[in-house]
């Protein structure tokens, strides 16, 4: 700063002053010697008389001087500021507004540049000591342009960690409180949004519940399922932080890091053969990652040249909900058995109809982004009681009496004529080939063993239900009439006796006399 001083002023003054006094003496005295020598006289001297005039008016001349002097030092002196930054001197300015103003102005730029978030001018501490000086001529413009120079900024954001891993920075405690609301609001949306609404956080550009997982939405609509709680499983934390403005992030990138994590999309191509427990089952996944993956899939139905996507999601924040699912079941009515000596054992007659009863059922379910992690009973409450059936079931055994349940009396057999129309003929029964041991077809008694026309050698038992079976074309017998056999029970040999082309046997089933097609009942 350059300063402007009036030096000696007065000092000259003085010096003139003491000039002429010192001269006036001198006269004074050579006045006096010549007049002592004349008159003799003792009188005052005239140099004495000179000296009081000349220093009462050089008295006056400083006086006036010095008073004037003061009033031009004053009306000169200029007051100005010392700007420290830190404790540095950095330069002086005529008023501290002119430095206010700076700051102001390139704070505004400093936001202007970073519209979308919030920054802060780093000024460090600036300070001023005031001072003045004569003539002083404050260096104002050059100290503003000085601390342009020193001045920075810095945006403030907030940092989103899971369990102390940094996920990313974005501008305010809003966007970060709106984001973890809306992966909550994947799965767990309506619960997700009474929390917002009860925090009174201000929407972003996407709304929170506005991307929940279908299978959350469509839980949230199943009837008695209620999500009684939502939060993350790892520890979150969201703090502020100073950065620079470029490393701010978009809401809708630090979602998707956090609910999708960094994988590399999985394709696959269905080929002959493959279907989607095959599929799962070769790359190590849950059945379940290829259905959500891949809605279009209906009834396991893949088609070769299918491309499905097996990508597994490896987010960054697990979002756990604990559910309570009501559901009522009916209670089948159980079934009261009552014995009759006098039905037959197998017979049975209902008494009275039972009518069906109902349960309320309550679960806590446990997921962890969506996924079963444990699901538990804990109460059931029976809302009507069923009335059981009752039954009439009979206990009178009767020798001999088949099932009514036949089975092939050939082992390894094979049919070489059906049941029907044969040569001009109706054919009673099937022709079998195989095994050469006859077995009886059910439990039953031996009605008959001997010849008969067509047939040859023909055994017939009767199983005491209305069935009868016949056993034609024999070479051997192996029971007796009256005997009761068991069925599979061995009871002849194999023959080609009667009316007959070869080896074989001829078998007949007939229910009150009737014959009926052995194969609809083998």
């Amino acid at each position: 700063m350059t300063f402007f001083r009036d030096k000696g002023r007065i000092k000259k003054v003085w010096d003139q002053t003491i000039k002429y006094f010192r001269t006036s003496r001198s006269q004074d005295l050579n006045g006096k010697t010549k007049q002592q020598s004349v008159s003799g006289k003792a009188s005052t001297p005239l140099w004495r008389k000179k000296r009081v005039q000349l220093t009462g008016g050089a008295l006056v001349l400083l006086t006036v001087a010095g008073f004037s002097g003061i009033q031009y030092v004053q009306a000169n002196t200029v007051e100005f500021y010392n700007v420290y930054m830190n404790g540095k001197p950095v330069g002086t300015v005529s008023n501290p507004d002119a430095v206010e103003q700076l700051v102001l102005q390139e704070t505004e730029e400093a936001q202007q540049a970073n519209p979308n978030v919030s920054m802060v001018l780093e000024t460090g501490k600036i300070t001023y000591e005031i001072d003045n000086a004569f003539k002083a001529a404050p260096e104002t413009d050059a100290t503003l342009k000085k601390l342009e120079g020193m001045f920075t900024s810095h945006a403030v954001g907030v940092e989103v960690k899971v369990d102390g891993k940094v996920i990313g920075i974005v501008k305010d405690q809003q966007t970060a409180d709106a984001i973890l609301l809306r992966v909550q609001s994947k799965f767990a949306p309506e619960l997700a949004a009474a929390k917002k609404k009860a925090k009174e956080v201000t929407a972003l550009s996407f709304d929170a519940g506005e991307e929940a997982e279908p299978a959350a939405k469509s839980a949230a609509k199943t009837p008695g399922l209620e999500v009684t709680d939502v939060g993350f499983v790892e520890a979150v934390q969201t703090d502020p932080v100073d950065t620079d403005p470029t490393q701010i992030m978009a809401a809708e990138d630090i979602y998707k890091k956090l609910v999708q994590g960094s994988i590399q999309p999985t394709k696959y191509t269905v080929q002959e053969g493959d279907c989607v427990g095959c599929i799962a089952e070769k790359f190590d996944i849950s059945p379940q990652v290829i259905y959500e993956n891949n809605r279009w899939i209906e009834d396991d139905k893949l088609t070769i040249g299918d491309v499905l996507d097996l990508t597994v999601l490896q987010p960054e924040i697990t979002v756990k909900t604990v559910e309570s699912l009501v559901e009522v079941e009916t209670i089948e009515p159980p079934v009261e058995v009552k014995k009759n000596d006098d039905m037959r054992v197998g017979e049975s007659k209902t008494i009275s109809q039972g009518v069906e009863g109902s349960k309320r059922l309550t679960y806590r379910i446990v997921k962890q982004n969506g996924y079963v992690v444990t699901e538990e009973l804990v109460s059931k409450e029976v809302l009507k009681e069923a009335i059981p059936t009752v039954v009439m079931r009979g206990t009178k055994v009767i020798l001999g009496e088949g099932s009514g349940r036949f089975a092939m009396p050939v082992s390894g057999s094979n049919l070489t004529s059906k049941f029907g129309p044969r040569w001009g003929r109706m054919h009673t029964g099937i022709d079998l080939t195989g095994s050469k041991s006859i077995l009886a077809s059910d439990t039953g008694v031996v009605e008959f063993v001997g010849n008969r026309t067509g047939t040859g050698k023909t055994i017939i038992i009767n199983h005491k239900n209305g069935y009868k079976t016949l056993y034609g074309h024999l070479n051997s017998y192996n029971v007796s009439e009256g005997d009761i056999v068991e069925k599979g029970d061995k009871i002849g040999i194999m023959g080609n006796t009667g009316h007959s082309t070869g080896v074989h046997l001829h078998f007949e089933i007939l229910k009150n006399g009737v014959a009926l097609n052995p194969l609809k009942y083998l």
